[in-house]
């Protein structure tokens, strides 16, 4: 995975450690998924530097993309059961919908949270709990914007199931929007991830669906903002059966 997060109750570190940290807290790491899209822009500022307007544009456009491409450190919460929110951005859909056809799990509603990333948020996806990967699948589809609600099923997109020790599952969608046309997934069937773990980015604007087991109780409303790897979606209770 790209990046682990901080477990809950590490020692903080002191000295210069201290302050190589407070300057990773305040200008976040960059995605490698980003590098060439800030090298290029930089290699024209230095190629073109003797003619000022072509290297501002380049600084400038590569300014743009490393605060696009940022990963910002993230501490999950240590609480059992909980799932926290896959990305950053605005929670635009509170509901109950069919989870992607193409995965197999029926066609029964189950309770759903849709994120909606602006091309200002931060765009890498973190595991929403701690689990197995059992299915990894990337469906074609359109490019619709991103926050009308027939985007989950018409739009590109990559789901991913997980299912956490206690067995229960939990659905994650990435989803193309108008601007987004590069879904990356890093992770594999079989992969054993933490919450939070960055696994995935979505390019230029997009959504992520988290689908939940049945009678689910959510935590959040329409109109909320979300931090990825820390805002609580939901608990999750004993899977049916157990």
């Amino acid at each position: 995975m790209a990046r682990r997060p901080t477990p809950p109750g590490t020692p903080e570190t002191t000295g210069v450690g201290h302050v190589v940290d407070l300057v990773r807290n305040a200008i976040p790491p960059l995605h490698p998924a980003g590098l060439p899209f800030v090298a290029a822009p930089l290699a024209v500022a230095v190629v073109g530097g003797k003619r000022k307007w072509v290297r501002r544009t380049g600084l400038f456009a590569a300014a743009a993309c490393a605060t696009f491409f940022r990963h910002p450190h993230r501490v999950p919460p240590n609480r059992p059961g909980v799932v926290v929110a896959p990305a950053d951005g605005e929670i635009a859909l509170v509901d109950i919908a069919a989870p992607p056809a193409e995965l197999g799990l029926g066609d029964a509603p189950l309770p759903r949270v849709s994120i909606f990333l602006s091309v200002l948020d931060v765009h890498v996806q973190r595991t929403p709990v701690s689990g197995v990967v059992r299915t990894v699948l990337h469906q074609p589809g359109q490019f619709r914007s991103a926050d009308l609600p027939e985007a989950s099923s018409v739009n590109e997109r990559n789901s991913m199931v997980l299912e956490t020790p206690e067995g229960s599952q939990v659905v994650v969608v990435q989803i193309a929007g108008l601007l987004a046309r590069r879904i990356v997934c890093d992770a594999q069937v079989g992969d054993v991830l933490t919450i939070a773990d960055t696994y995935g980015l979505i390019r230029f604007g997009s959504r992520v669906d988290t689908y939940f087991p049945a009678g689910t109780e959510l935590l959040v409303q329409p109109g909320q903002r979300t931090i990825g790897g820390e805002t609580v979606l939901a608990v999750l209770g004993s899977p049916a059966g157990a």
